[in-house]
């Protein structure tokens, strides 16, 4: 304990001269640790050392994890720390360290005293976090057996933290002797960490871990915040802080007297609904009067506060109306329904369209009944219809049924040309399938040679 007594002399000594350093903006900024600590010297391979005590090892990195073979622990507290955090993550400290060492690689020695001092500085990766990683780097010194040696440290660890000031750590460090006569070796640490040492930024007299607002001097009745209106409402929840208001409006003045805070009032001076941001609506169409083109008129929303309206009289309105300036049903949106006998009409057209023989070219002299199909489809817009191509039985199967198809897509791409839309008209061959005549007379091929047009359902 002797030992103990020297590092725990140190570690004051050093605490005392940290607390000169220049004071810091975070909570907390002082750390002190104490658990247990490992020592292994098994996985650094270190060769030459031991054999300056007697002893061989095994390679590096093997068998890291071996605590019952290769880790020396001392059963107590047996390192304390102390560290002052500076800014952006980076703290300093001192950490003294006892244990005693019976294992030396795969080899049992008498106990052996080891003890050591080091200076840390670490950088911890996250803030505010309960699991917080960090690295840490250093020197220090360190005596196996009275034989003492500088060394430079390196380690990794990782904090847990239970509360704002109390936490759990974890680290693994590699210390590397500056002389041959010292085993490099591993130290392992785990323990406890406390957190302390809150200031008072804002000089209010409430310290930054108690103050809601350690940033700006406020009231102690606000825990630190500040009342800039005097209305008895701290800022952080006076949705007004520099206009005095009441506590029914979260801290805002109601200058109308509508219920609706002058902040979200579209219409401050003029009450008004809540549903309509606090301004009036004398029709009762649920349109604000400022919004309402027809203010005296009900009308929907959609259409600026005013009555759709309906300019072909067929009982749809407009906006619903896919034919507005013509009248038709309502089963069809508002346009022309096609009947039977438009059909009608539109077939006994389409069936007098005439082809090249045993080509899809429309002959010239069928260009007035294309006129005549074109004017049917343009008096229903939003009507759409499948262009039909049939052949009669003459030649292959297979030819008849190419040829129909493309004297279908030929009459399509007609009409798309003069301006029918794309989207209204499909093509389909159906070629010697669904003959309307004989097919073993003249007459009967004839009619079985035809284009339909009918109308999609």
């Amino acid at each position: 304990m002797k030992q103990l007594s020297k590092l725990l002399v140190v570690i004051l000594i050093v605490a005392v001269g940290m607390n000169n350093l220049q004071a810091q903006d975070e909570n907390n900024p002082w750390q002190i640790g104490f658990g247990v600590n490992a020592i292994d010297v098994f996985p650094t391979g270190d060769d030459d050392a031991l054999t300056n005590f007697g002893f061989q090892t095994g390679s590096f990195g093997s068998e890291f994890f071996n605590a019952n073979d290769h880790w020396n622990i001392l059963p107590s507290i047996s390192y304390v720390s102390v560290s002052r955090y500076l800014s952006d993550g980076f703290s300093v400290g001192v950490r003294g360290s006892l244990n005693r060492i019976e294992n030396l690689g795969d080899v049992r020695v008498d106990d052996l005293s080891h003890y050591a001092v080091d200076g840390t500085v670490k950088y911890n990766f996250l803030k505010n976090t309960k699991l917080d990683p960090f690295v840490e780097i250093g020197g220090g010194y360190t005596w196996v057996d009275e034989i003492g040696a500088g060394t430079i440290n390196g380690g990794i660890g990782l904090n847990y933290w239970f509360t704002d000031n109390i936490g759990f750590t974890i680290q693994s460090s590699y210390k590397h002797a500056f002389e041959d006569y010292l085993v490099k070796h591993f130290q392992h640490l785990a323990g406890l960490n406390i957190r302390f040492g809150g200031t008072d930024t804002d000089g209010d007299g409430i310290y930054d871990r108690d103050d809601a607002c350690p940033e700006v001097a406020g009231l102690e009745a606000f825990n630190g915040c500040p009342d800039s209106d005097g209305d008895g409402i701290e800022d952080g929840k006076d949705d007004c802080p520099n206009q005095a208001g009441s506590k029914e409006m979260n801290g805002c003045p109601d200058a109308d007297g509508d219920g609706i805070a002058d902040k979200d009032d579209a219409c401050p001076n003029e009450a008004g609904l809540a549903a309509l941001a606090g301004c009036p609506d004398a029709d009762g169409d649920g349109v604000a009067d400022k919004d309402d083109e027809c203010p005296n008129e009900a009308g929907p929303a959609e259409n600026k506060g005013c009555p759709w309206p309906d300019k072909d009289g067929d009982s749809v309105l407009d906006k619903d109306d896919q034919c507005p300036d013509v009248a038709g049903t309502v089963a069809n949106n508002g346009c022309p329904e096609v009947t039977e006998e438009v059909q009608k009409q539109l077939n006994d057209y389409a069936r007098t369209i005439l082809f090249d023989t045993g080509r899809s070219s429309i002959k010239a002299e069928s260009t007035s009944v294309m006129v005549d199909i074109i004017q049917i489809l343009n008096e229903y817009p939003n009507s759409k219809f499948t262009v039909e191509g049939h052949t009669d039985s003459v030649g292959s199967q297979k030819l008849n049924q190419t040829l129909s198809e493309s004297r279908a897509n030929a009459v399509r791409d007609f009409l798309i040309d003069k301006g029918i839309g794309a989207s209204r008209l499909t093509a389909v061959g159906y070629g010697e399938d669904k003959p309307i005549a004989t097919n073993n007379t003249r007459a009967g091929r004839t009619q079985n040679r035809r284009v339909e047009i009918n109308l999609i359902k």
